[in-house]
């Protein structure tokens, strides 16, 4: 196979296909093996980004992206997809969200399949990254690549395993993590056939430190299925446990501490005012929406779905609550949202419930105000188009609220000057209870 000596040599060229939080970390993996690589996006904005050495990704420095998009010249950003017959390894790191049903919205993968079918010729690997239910690389690609030649004005179909190769490796992308990165974290494969496995095992060995070889696809895309579930069922039963114990008056992040220190049996999660992220907060709904198929209903997964989907709903009633106790109604009350991103320390805003704190404090006739160091402007997204910009947190801003509400605890946040400064805190993250702040007017939320 010659794709392998390629691959062994270097020669083989990458391309990949979705250029966002998990596709740029990944092709700047392989570029820094000496690979070269072509990467394909539909933004305009990302590829002037690129060509030019800039970053788009707050973790991800300029230099880096100068490094090989400018000095090496071994990274080339294209939103032109008939190139793709250049690559030997095609990639493909697209969204897959839900629609408004909460079902799979699989367009993402479906359109960059149409559109890779139309190009792809012999010898070619094509790997998915996008996490997606089990059965959707056999079920979706492998037909549509199958038929690639009828589509393309030949004659004799291809043969996966020997014409084309077929892979699922689920991403594993944690931005910002300081103890993590793409070739730290080890990577699950599972290819259609032995030979698209070895194929796609002998690349990813380039740039990871370990890979971890399945025995299919399914079982590929089923394994990043389980770590999330796993995920959102332990947030959604801290999230459950925090109103309990919050009725019962007993302070939730105490107990955690105090359970934490169990050195064996018990491992820590922690509630908060929603999933964010690509991950938790939508993959396990695919697992749902599969299952049905199968005619099972798995309720399990369901019920920790609405437990954490209620969450933002939660903290508006306890800052209803908190108004109240102080006189003051949440209709016509100014209120700061503390973080925009999902989670601390970066820029990423997909599925962040503070965009969902912010809609419905607005329903409930709040004024409302958000505050995020690494995103300075909402900018539109699929579901929301707030049209909002980041305001600026002095004494003088933080005294003309009546509630401020940490949603994402941030590390550059000035704890004690918010403490000190604002009327009313609603504290979802336990950010200064952690740093010692409890007077009476913050409240765990």
């Amino acid at each position: 196979m010659e794709i392998l000596n390629k691959i062994a040599d270097k020669s083989a060229v990458v391309g990949i296909i979705g250029l966002g939080y998990v596709g740029l970390p990944l092709g700047l993996e392989f570029a820094n093996k000496d690979f070269k690589v072509v990467g394909f996006d539909l933004d305009d904005f990302k590829i002037k980004s690129l060509s030019k050495g800039k970053s788009y990704i707050k973790h991800i420095s300029s230099d880096r992206i100068k490094k090989f998009f400018v000095d090496k010249k071994n990274f080339s950003a294209t939103s032109d997809f008939s190139r793709l017959p250049e690559v030997d390894a095609i990639i493909i790191c697209v969204p897959t969200p839900l629609n408004e049903h909460r079902e799979p919205d699989m367009s993402f993968i479906e359109n960059t399949a149409y559109m890779i079918q139309k190009y792809l010729r012999k010898g070619q690997l094509v790997s998915l990254e996008s996490t997606t239910y089990p059965g959707t690389t056999e079920e979706i690609l492998l037909p549509l690549f199958e038929s690639a030649p009828k589509v393309q004005s030949g004659i004799t179909p291809f043969k996966v395993g020997k014409d084309f190769y077929l892979a699922f490796s689920p991403e594993r992308e944690d931005p910002n993590n300081a103890n993590y990165n793409t070739s730290t974290i080890p990577k699950v494969v599972g290819g259609v056939t032995p030979n698209c496995l070895k194929i796609a095992q002998a690349l990813y060995n380039q740039i990871i430190v370990k890979t971890v070889p399945v025995s299919s696809t399914r079982a590929a895309e089923a394994t990043k299925i389980l770590e999330n579930v796993y995920r959102s069922v332990n947030i959604a039963l801290m999230n459950e446990l925090k109103m309990v114990f919050d009725r019962m008056g007993i302070d939730v992040w105490e107990v955690i501490e105090a359970a934490s220190t169990k050195p064996f049996g018990y491992h820590p999660f922690y509630p908060g005012p929603g999933l964010g992220g690509h991950c938790i907060p939508i993959d396990p709904f695919y697992l749902t929406w599969k299952a049905r198929e199968f005619e099972i209903n798995t309720k399990f997964i369901e019920l920790a779905g609405e437990i954490n989907t209620y969450q933002p709903f939660y903290v508006v009633e306890r800052s209803i609550e908190a108004l109240n106790n102080r006189k003051k109604a949440l209709n016509g009350a100014s209120v700061l949202i503390l973080g925009a991103s999902y989670k601390k320390d970066i820029d990423d805003m997909r599925e962040s419930p503070s965009l969902k704190l912010i809609e419905l404090f607005r329903e409930k006739g709040a004024h409302v105000d958000y505050n995020d160091p690494y995103i300075p402007k909402l900018p539109k997204i699929r579901k929301y188009h707030l049209d909002m910009n980041s305001v600026e947190i002095t004494k003088e801003n933080l005294k003309k609220y009546d509630l401020v509400v940490l949603s994402t605890d941030h590390t550059d946040y000035d704890y004690k000057l918010i403490a000190d400064n604002a009327k009313l805190i609603i504290d979802t993250r336990n950010a200064f209870g952690k740093r010692g702040f409890s007077d009476g007017g913050i409240v765990k939320g």
